[in-house]
């Protein structure tokens, strides 16, 4: 499964295990940054092997339509992952809803990318996987990711 999409700035990619390498380069660059938002990492999370294994459950679990998580790239530079945007814990039937995370590169920040990332996360739930509910999951603390949903019109309780 090989799914490329394009806006304006960036490339958002669905990986295989081809990719594990960069994902890790991805989360070294920002294992400090991250820290701050997301349970702690075990040692083995700082491998190509684990990434490779989460790749292929990542896979795994869009083609059985659980979660669909995309990979962000500038246009421009193939060689760098700058963000990613996940949308979990999918409900088919009547309430068609997820889960929407997303963290980006903490050299990226206040440039829109996230948010021009995440608006065509949002575009392909609803248009291509028959969503019509999205809740953002989003610590109260973290006033930058409280400022995307704001400006993708999520209303903030």
């Amino acid at each position: 499964m090989n799914k490329l999409y394009e806006t304006k700035r960036l490339k958002l990619k669905v990986l295989d295990k081809t990719y594990a390498g960069l994902v890790l380069d991805y989360y070294y660059r920002n294992k400090e940054f991250l820290e701050e938002w997301e349970p702690t990492k075990v040692d083995e999370f700082y491998t190509k092997e684990y990434q490779e294994v989460q790749l292929n459950k990542e896979l795994i679990n869009i083609e059985s339509n659980n979660s669909f998580r995309i990979w962000i790239f500038k246009k421009n530079d193939d060689s760098r992952i700058i963000s990613s945007v996940g949308f979990n814990n999918i409900i088919r039937g009547a309430f068609l809803s997820c889960h929407l995370g997303y963290k980006l590169d903490k050299d990226e920040i206040d440039k829109g990318y996230i948010t021009e990332a995440v608006r065509k996360g949002i575009e392909i739930m609803f248009n291509e996987h028959g969503l019509h509910r999205i809740e953002a999951n989003i610590m109260p603390k973290n006033k930058r990711s409280l400022r995307v949903a704001e400006k993708l019109i999520f209303l903030l309780c």
